[in-house]
């Protein structure tokens, strides 16, 4: 089944289903130039209906994949067809067990030092036929993007994993896409953090219910602002049911 690309208000949001999952990303792995897979939750949602270069980066992106339940109720309220939810974490584990299959190889940017390493070290033990051509660490001065660039452009990975400590998260491959040549890069903060066993995925009850936000909170009370903008979105469905076509 092909790929269905879906407006939710005025976003793109690919519905990608799990049994067309593989062809989708071998298809990414032989199609020429650098690609981008995209995580969507509503905050990013959200952020991508502005004129800002987050809102390109998801109108370019190669697959844009909800991984929020709000954003499958939208599509629902909306009338559009409503697309599946990815689980960020069960989607990477999932890449790079294609990719091991194929030999493919992969590059990680992002996290502390002592968490990369460890991070290196688990995959290596999970994914031996994975091949890890390089790695940088996140949280890094300005003066050596260039030298994080070349570095990525000389290895060729396959897959390009970026996580916490990398500056413009999602839009740092955006706005140098022209300095690659032919791998994807996917950004989840959370995945060097989750291979060193430093962090937790989000349980798949509390992710299957729609949870993962309340142990966002746990962590970081502040996050309990994020119930102004989930209102904002609220109405902004309201109104696009009632005046938009």
């Amino acid at each position: 089944m092909a790929i269905q690309k879906i407006d939710i208000l005025g976003v793109p949001v690919h519905n990608c289903l799990p049994q067309d999952f593989e062809d989708e990303i071998v298809r990414l792995l032989e199609k020429e130039g650098a690609k981008q897979i995209v995580f969507l939750s509503v905050w990013d949602l959200l952020r991508a209906r502005g004129k800002n270069d987050f809102a390109e980066c998801v109108k370019n992106a190669d697959l844009v994949l909800p991984v929020s339940k709000s954003i499958l109720k939208g599509a629902r309220f909306l009338g559009r067809v409503i697309p599946f939810r990815w689980n960020p974490y069960e989607t990477v584990i999932n890449i790079m067990t294609i990719l091991e299959n194929r030999y493919k190889s992969l590059y990680l940017f992002g996290g502390r030092k002592k968490t990369l390493s460890a991070a290196e070290r688990n995959v290596r033990k999970t994914f031996a036929n994975l091949q890890i051509v390089g790695r940088y660490v996140g949280y890094y001065p300005k003066s050596v993007e260039k030298d994080v660039e070349e570095a990525i452009f000389k290895a060729s990975p396959s897959l390009v994993l970026l996580s916490e400590g990398v500056h413009d998260g999602a839009c740092w491959y955006y706005s140098r896409r022209e300095h690659f040549k032919n791998s994807i890069f996917l950004y989840y903060p959370d995945v060097v953090g989750i291979f060193s066993e430093r962090k937790k995925p989000v349980g798949k009850k509390a992710f299957d219910k729609g949870q993962e936000i309340l142990s966002e909170i746990f962590h970081n009370p502040a996050k309990i602002c994020l119930l102004f903008p989930y209102i904002w979105y609220i109405l902004l469905l309201l109104w696009h049911r009632l005046f938009k076509k």
